[in-house]
């Protein structure tokens, strides 16, 4: 704790250094609005701060730049996000008035739109795969030794697979075995389907088999991810960043794991060295989880340098990751 005539020095310099990028003096804060003080009084309150390790001073004659404590002190101050600008708020209510065929689309422009209001790269982790409810199971003959898996999910996917059997397929085997895997499947989570009793027939047996084999898939249980704005890593990040971010940014399991990891830890933003990922060091992470029928099951981030516009951003997730919950929820 620090006491508020610090903090308002503090959460000024910040606020100016995220504007301007460059060291920030005790003239400058003096004249931020709503620091009434001289600037021999605010050059006072700044050298306390920086023995605090809130400030670093590049060198002697320069102003100084905040550190992760200094970011980590101002995003803990700024309570619930506000709400978004008319322009930014109207183009998100735009974006989920329109007609979205399919939810992978969807999830892909929505981590475009987050971007695009941002400037940032931003992601989106598809709803949890085992956490998702199957709505509709179907099994379509292809030849006589393929089948098709059509499975529909409570938040309107549509996973498709291609089974193959080495005996030969009737579409009548094929009808049976959806007759008896309707009543085990539809309604359960796809990580917790029970196993079907042997019905006897033991080709409608490997069918079924085959088609719970597929739905209980443990390598298909990571999230997809969808990365929107990869090329603006380059006028976001320092150049010496630049090939780590995108590095990371490929790698879908770090992604998965990172985002993970900070919504366990109960923080909505994770500020340089606290994303606990090396490369990221100097970057900041905004995260929320979105949810479908009051359950969350996916989240939305956004990627940028430590001295990104934490106030908007925090903003824009926030609304973003309601609306696209609220959207996925009405199918």
């Amino acid at each position: 704790m620090i006491e508020d005539r610090k903090a308002a020095i503090l959460c000024a310099l910040v606020e100016e250094y995220i504007e301007s990028a460059v060291p920030v003096g005790s003239g400058r804060v003096a004249s931020h609005s709503g620091i009434d003080l001289s600037a021999a009084t605010v050059r006072h309150e700044l050298a306390w701060l920086e023995e605090e390790g809130f400030l670093v001073q590049p060198h002697t004659s320069a102003g100084r730049i905040p550190t992760e404590k200094a970011y980590r002190f101002f995003v803990d101050s700024l309570g619930d996000p506000g709400g978004l600008e008319t322009v930014r708020r109207e183009q998100v209510r735009e974006f989920f008035a329109r007609s979205h065929r399919e939810v992978e689309q969807m999830l892909r422009d929505t981590s475009m739109l987050l971007s695009d209001l941002t400037g940032s790269p931003a992601v989106v982790l598809a709803p949890d795969r085992d956490r998702q409810c199957v709505r509709s199971i179907q099994l379509v003959g292809l030849g006589t030794h393929q089948a098709l898996l059509v499975v529909v999910l409570a938040n309107g996917t549509v996973e498709k697979q291609m089974l193959k059997f080495s005996s030969e397929l009737s579409e009548l085997t094929l009808g049976v075995a959806t007759e008896v895997l309707t009543p085990i499947v539809v309604g359960s989570r796809l990580g917790n389907v029970p196993d079907a009793l042997p019905t006897g027939n033991s080709e409608v047996d490997e069918v079924i088999a085959a088609a719970i084999g597929h739905l209980i898939d443990d390598t298909r249980s990571l999230e997809d991810v969808f990365v929107g704005g990869a090329a603006r890593v380059a006028g976001v990040f320092d150049s010496s960043l630049v090939e780590q971010v995108l590095h990371v940014l490929e790698r879908q399991y770090v992604v998965v794991r990172l985002i993970r990891d900070v919504l366990q830890r109960g923080l909505s933003v994770a500020i340089g060295t606290e994303t606990r990922v090396e490369p990221l060091n100097e970057c900041s992470l905004v995260v929320a989880p979105y949810e479908i029928n009051g359950n969350e099951v996916g989240s939305v981030a956004v990627l940028g340098p430590t001295r990104m516009d934490y106030t908007q951003t925090l903003a824009t997730v926030a609304v973003v990751s309601r609306r696209l919950g609220d959207c996925l929820t009405e199918g």
